[in-house]
């Protein structure tokens, strides 16, 4: 299996889900789709695609997976692509100008629901997410599906990990050849708590007929840590 596999989503109620126009990043517009929530959602959630080219966009089906995660809860979920990929303008900066794409998201999300936010992103989103993520007081929770440590013959490094106080969370497949389970366990080892680790069986860097562990790994996650604020009433 490849890095290109990137699969589309199924169809969205058009009832809740909505194109974004006013999304400006450091590289020009931002091509995003809102998927909304609940009036009453306490937070806004922000996922993110893997790696650009390689035929990542916000439609890959790991991220369309993470986003029904957040929905079940009632949350608000934004989704974009980063520069270069599908309609958004600029091109791909090797994650480095991807950085502030993600903070100008975080930056929408903020001025649009004035809530605290949750974030997910997957392989390379997951690695941009993190280091923009960490440590800013509007996001409080992070969560990293299928976190590279080599891929495309670039190493990646977390030490950044031990001050980034943030709930976090691990999930990755047992057969991700692009984060073996080893390097993935040093990673969350060395992260600050609260880090949690699940480790999909079976599953690769794609999670491919794994999707749903995947889901329901972060849906558990959710509401151990925040449910109780968008609890049914």
């Amino acid at each position: 299996m490849t890095l290109n596999q990137s699969k589309a989503e199924p169809p969205a109620s058009p009832a809740r889900l909505r194109g974004v126009a006013d999304l400006r990043g450091p590289a020009g517009r931002i091509e995003a789709l809102l998927n909304t929530g609940r009036d009453d959602a306490p937070y806004a959630a922000l996922v993110c695609h893997p790696h650009p080219l390689f035929g990542g966009t916000m439609h890959n089906k790991v991220v369309y997976h993470a986003m029904k995660a957040f929905q079940s809860f009632g949350l608000p979920v934004l989704r974009f692509n980063f520069r270069g990929a599908g309609l958004s303008e600029g091109t791909h900066d090797h994650g480095h100008g991807e950085v502030g794409d993600l903070r100008a998201a975080l930056d929408w999300l903020q001025r649009e629901y004035e809530r605290p936010i949750l974030f997910a992103g997957f392989s390379f989103g997951s690695s941009v997410g993190l280091r923009a993520c960490c440590g800013d007081e509007r996001v409080k929770g992070i969560a990293a599906l299928g976190l590279p440590v080599r891929a495309g013959g670039r190493e990646y490094h977390y030490s950044f990990l031990a001050s980034c106080r943030q709930p976090k969370l691990f999930v990755s497949g047992m057969a991700d050849e692009y984060g073996p389970r080893r390097e993935i366990e040093a990673v969350v080892a060395g992260a600050a708590i609260p880090a949690t680790l699940v480790l999909v069986p079976g599953a690769d860097h794609f999670f491919a007929g794994k999707l749903e562990q995947m889901q329901l790994a972060l849906s558990a996650w959710i509401e151990a840590h925040f449910v109780p604020a968008v609890a049914p009433k």
